[in-house]
């Protein structure tokens, strides 16, 4: 499968003027290459809030043109971006993806609907690569490593640490996450996991995304993702207010 990474000149966000299922929380550092085509893919009823954590390509605006919510969000950290994203939005159920075309919006309804539905609590997109160079082999051996040491201090049978996912909103705030930088997915599992929630994961795809990752783009870049998410492992179910919190 070959992502079309194209788009049309649009002046409002996708599923505007339907009742709203869910908003879908979209953290953005300078994703304006790929931005326009994850807006006009949004399923109906799947309301974006971007929220621009300190962009200067003109992410916020193509947001703005586009018809989305945009949340400003100065303090960097894709853990600060996303808690911000939360805070700002009003739906009972919230999800979560990244903003750079690595994944498609249309595949939203899947991981939202067991939560809709009352089966699960939090689903996250367990990634399946469509493209070759999607998933860069540093970065999948870093997110393996992670998800086995997730497996093995909570229980939980998930096999990746996908961004894609969705909840409820109140009960994700009720968690009480700390972490602001990219420990925050993996630290949302664990306290999901500690509070007794039902997780699963649903397949979605992965895509190549639309310019360059600040994470999986490079060595550099995953070591550090890793070892933001490895201090959250060890923290565990740690407090708010911990030392790490908010770095």
């Amino acid at each position: 499968m070959t992502a079309d990474h194209t788009t049309a000149d649009h002046t409002t966000a996708a599923g505007a003027g339907t009742p709203m299922t869910a908003e879908v929380i979209l953290p953005c550092l300078n994703e304006a290459a790929g931005l326009a085509w994850v807006l006009e893919r949004m399923p109906g009823g799947y309301v974006p809030l971007v929220v621009d954590n300190g962009s200067t390509d003109g992410s916020a605006e193509v947001a703005a043109r586009l018809g989305a919510r945009v949340v400003a969000e100065p303090r960097r950290g894709f853990g600060a971006a996303c808690h911000a994203g939360l805070s700002a939005a009003t739906a009972d159920v919230v999800c979560f993806m990244d903003a750079d075309a690595s994944l498609d919006p249309r595949q939203l309804p899947a991981v939202a609907l067991p939560v809709l539905d009352g089966r699960s609590d939090l689903v996250l997109g367990r990634r399946v690569p469509r493209e070759r160079g999607a998933w860069p082999p540093h970065a999948r051996l870093g997110n393996a490593v992670l998800a086995r040491d997730l497996r093995r201090r909570t229980g939980v049978p998930l096999r990746d640490l996908g961004p894609m996912r969705a909840c409820r909103r109140e009960p994700l705030l009720a968690l009480g996450l700390a972490d602001r930088r990219f420990g925050y997915p993996l630290e949302m599992v664990l306290r999901a996991a500690a509070a007794g929630w039902r997780i699963s994961e649903v397949e979605v795809d992965y895509l190549r995304r639309e310019g360059r990752s600040k994470v999986t783009g490079t060595v550099r870049g995953t070591l550090r993702a890793v070892a933001d998410m490895r201090r959250a492992l060890n923290q565990g179910t740690a407090q708010p207010g911990s030392a790490d919190a908010g770095r």
